[in-house]
Parts: structure tokens; C-alpha cells; sequence
């Protein structure tokens, strides 16, 4: 009898792929109709959600203080980290659609239980905090804009984000995800509308400069951390075993390799094409404090809202609404982000039925953990924890969880036991162990500037 590997006798037991028992699992309703893809816009799904979500308020917040502070001088740091984000996403999507799991899934599979439930605690811990932070800076936007209570609309912000989670059909819900990035182009139209320097900011990009004071150093492991983030990793590798899982045309690369010239050139466009947006995103934020705040001597930015509350004497009244107008709208796509990826690591780490296109009714516990974690983010605002000592903490959690994390996948995505034939390339494989190495310099020096 020919040996059979763990994953191999694992696959069959209990199949994620194939689209003849998958289809009646998933109802039909809850599937998306698949027309043969064309343009640009099919092709994008979870590299550009899962990139566009990245600047979420809290990263809002860290740009907007490393342009307030130093000017364009950091502009080179974004350009930098593009290559190394990109390179980490694609490998994490790539692990999804080749085996048909996301991360925690694969962990779970073929990894020690200890480093599971090690890297499932931090990361819930990170996502939440999180998650509570940017509440509370949607809510701080909206007061900003017209006043009111701001408990209030943490409450209405949240409800909001997990019903269109909970109760939308997954291709509709998909959709709308993809339309709420377009609210990132507010920070475009702040940068063109305030009196910018573009040959500096064009030097500042492509000629490095770096200081080696604590401030300086400080503020680009902040930017490092914020733009490589552990939950982008979970949410866009699940995204694509989702993806993959609805269509019934798709398969798991392992099953059915034919497939992957187009499964993995599309990875690759949505990927590289979510990422670039995303990081052209924040270089704008940077250029639009620098060219205000920084210009009039206001350096110190601790939160998304105070960035736009210092915007309006200086720039306007159509920047500073447009500014604070970007935070609401980010903020409804990164807290579905935060609240699902959580859903999605829990429930794989314990086998649980997941996924956005199952029916409420079909995977409670999956759908719980969204409105668990949603109801804990509304309680950090409620419980008097100081919304920048939250999101300190959010991004030293980060930090902690990414470093092992991202060499668990490297690893992960270069063993044929979980990834077959489809281990990483040369290229890709030096690219991501450079973003590892990058992440854990910067987690040292954050732990050595304490």
C-alpha cells in the first residue's frame, strides 16, 4: 500500500476543496455567479482590500505624526516598504490558494499546537485593541464634523460593520468592500489642493536620509509596524481559500495544478496592484502633514482625528473634512478586516466551520467571534483605556507576533508536505526572508528604545 502523508490522509478525510461536496455545504444564494472575468476590477479582490485596509485610522495616525515631525524626510520609507509588504502578502495568499486553508488552518495542520495557540492569543489580542482604537477615532471624526456624542457612534459605527458582515451575501459584501477603498483617495485630493514642494518630495522618496536619534528610529519601526501587519497576513490567505471555496470553478492548486498559471498571475496583480495603493496612500498622508503641519511648526500627532482637527486652520475647511471624512471611511473597511480575520484564525485554529459565505445560521461560532470581538472593541471606549496607550500597545503586540509568525510562513510556504509543487520561487523566497529580517531589526530596536 503506497504511503500516504499526514496532509494527503488529512485532505481526504476532511476535503476543503472539492466544489462537489463544497457546493453543498455553501447555498446557493450565498454564492457568487462567476462570469468570465474582465478589466482590471475582477481581477482585484483580497490583495486590495486586504492593502486598502492597512491604512486604517490607527495608520492614519502614524503617518500623519512621521509627516508632522519630519517632513518628507521619511517619504523614502514608504517606497521601501512596498517590495517587502507586497512579497509577504503574496506568499500569504499564496499558501491560501494552493492548499485551500488559510494560515491558521495549515498551522493547526502541520504545525506544534503550542505555536498555534501562541501566535492565535497575541494576534487576537493586536486585532482587538486595534479594532477598539479605531472606533474611536471613526467616532472622534464624526464629533469633529458635526458634534455629538462620540460613545454613540462607536456603538452605531460597530453594529453597522458586523450586520453588513453577519447578514450581507458574500459576493455582494465583497463588493461593497472593494467600493469603500475608492475613500482613500480623500488623502490624494488633500495633497493636491495644499502647496507642496514635489521636487522635494520626489528627492525625499527616491534619495534615502536616515538619523540615528531616538525619534527618528522610533517613528519608522512605528511605520514599519503599522504598514507589514500580522492580521493582513491571515485576512488575505483566508480571503482566498473563501474566494476559492464560492466559485465553483475553482479548485486547491494541490488538487488540480492546471490551474495555477492564472490563479497565481492574479494573486499577483491583486496583490502587488492593493499594496502599491496602499503605500501610495500613506506617502500622501505624510506629504499632506508635511506640507502643513510640519511647514507651521505642529509636530506633535498622536490620533487620525487630531491630524485633522490641526488641518483646519492651516489648510481649510475642505481639507479638514475631506481629511476626517478618509478616517470614517477606512474605518468601515478596516474594522469588518479586524473583526474577520479574527473570526477566521480562531475558527480554523479549533476546526470550526468558517467563512463570510456560509450563512449566520451555518457557522455561529465563526460568526460569533465577529461579534465578540466587536462588542470588546466597543468596550475599550467605554472603560476609560486611553486610546494612544491602546494603540502603543496594539502595535507592540504586533510587532511581537509578526517576527515568529513570518518566519512560520516562510517556512510553511517552502515545505512540499503543506504547499506540494508549489513551493516559493528564488525570487520570492529571498524577498520575504528580507522582510522577516526587516521586522525583527525593527522589533529590536523598538525593545532597545525603551
Amino acid at each position: 500500500m503506497r504511503h500516504r502523508s499526514r496532509a494527503s490522509l488529512q485532505r481526504r478525510i476532511d476535503p476543503p476543496r472539492r466544489h462537489t461536496i463544497w457546493a453543498g455545504r455553501i447555498p446557493l444564494h450565498r454564492r457568487a455567479p462567476h462570469p468570465p472575468r474582465k478589466g482590471l476590477l475582477a481581477l482585484l479582490g483580497p490583495g486590495l482590500i486586504t492593502g486598502a485596509s492597512d491604512d486604517d485610522p490607527s495608520g492614519i495616525a502614524t503617518y500623519s505624526q512621521a509627516g508632522a515631525q519630519f517632513g518628507t524626510s521619511m517619504a523614502w520609507v514608504m517606497l521601501f516598504c512596498y517590495p517587502l509588504m507586497a512579497a509577504i502578502q503574496e506568499i500569504s495568499a499564496r499558501i491560501g490558494r494552493v492548499t485551500g486553508r488559510g494560515i491558521a488552518g495549515n498551522l493547526r495542520l502541520h504545525y506544534p499546537a503550542w505555536l498555534l495557540r501562541a501566535i492565535v492569543v497575541l494576534l487576537l489580542g493586536a486585532n482587538i485593541t486595534n479594532l477598539g482604537a479605531d472606533l474611536g477615532a471613526m467616532a472622534d471624526a464624526v464629533h469633529l464634523l458635526v458634534g455629538g456624542p462620540t460613545r454613540l457612534y462607536v456603538v452605531a459605527f460597530a453594529a453597522g460593520c458586523a450586520a453588513l458582515e453577519v447578514f450581507s451575501r458574500y459576493d455582494r459584501y465583497v463588493h461593497i468592500l472593494k467600493w469603500t477603498c475608492l475613500s482613500l483617495l480623500s488623502y490624494v485630493a488633500t495633497a493636491l489642493v495644499v502647496d507642496v514642494d514635489w521636487r522635494a518630495v520626489a528627492y525625499d522618496t527616491f534619495v534615502p536620509s536616515f538619523s540615528f536619534s531616538a525619534d527618528y528610529v522610533t517613528t519608522i519601526v512605528g511605520v514599519l509596524g503599522t504598514t507589514i501587519t500580522p492580521y493582513c497576513f491571515f485576512w488575505q490567505s483566508s480571503q482566498e481559500a473563501e474566494d476559492m471555496r464560492v466559485d465553483p470553478a475553482a479548485e486547491a492548486l494541490l488538487d488540480h495544478p492546471e490551474q495555477a498559471p492564472a490563479a497565481i498571475g492574479r494573486i499577483r496583480i491583486d496583490t502587488y496592484f492593493g499594496m502599491g495603493y496602499s503605500n501610495l496612500i500613506s506617502l500622501f498622508i505624510i506629504v499632506t502633514t508635511a506640507a502643513t503641519l510640519h511647514v507651521h511648526g505642529i509636530t506633535d500627532i498622536q490620533t487620525s482625528a487630531q491630524a485633522a482637527e490641526a488641518l483646519r486652520p492651516i489648510a481649510g475647511a475642505f481639507t479638514y473634512f475631506v481629511f476626517a471624512g478618509g478616517i470614517i471611511g477606512i474605518g468601515l473597511l478596516a474594522i469588518p478586516v479586524l473583526a474577520g480575520s479574527c473570526a477566521y484564525v480562531l475558527g480554523e485554529a479549533l476546526g470550526w466551520t468558517t467563512g463570510l459565505g456560509r450563512k449566520p445560521t451555518e457557522a455561529k461560532p465563526f460568526y460569533g467571534v465577529i461579534a465578540v470581538a466587536t462588542l470588546v472593541g466597543i468596550g475599550i471606549n467605554f472603560v476609560g483605556i486611553d486610546p494612544i496607550k491602546a494603540l502603543f500597545w496594539s502595535a507592540v503586540l504586533n510587532g511581537v507576533v509578526a517576527v515568529p509568525l513570518m518566519v512560520t510562513i516562510m517556512l510553511m510556504a517552502m515545505q512540499p508536505r503543506v504547499m506540494g509543487s508549489f513551493t516559493l520561487p528564488r525570487p520570492l523566497w529571498a524577498v520575504g526572508w528580507l522582510c522577516t529580517l526587516v521586522m525583527a531589526a525593527a522589533v529590536a530596536i523598538m525593545f532597545a528604545t525603551w
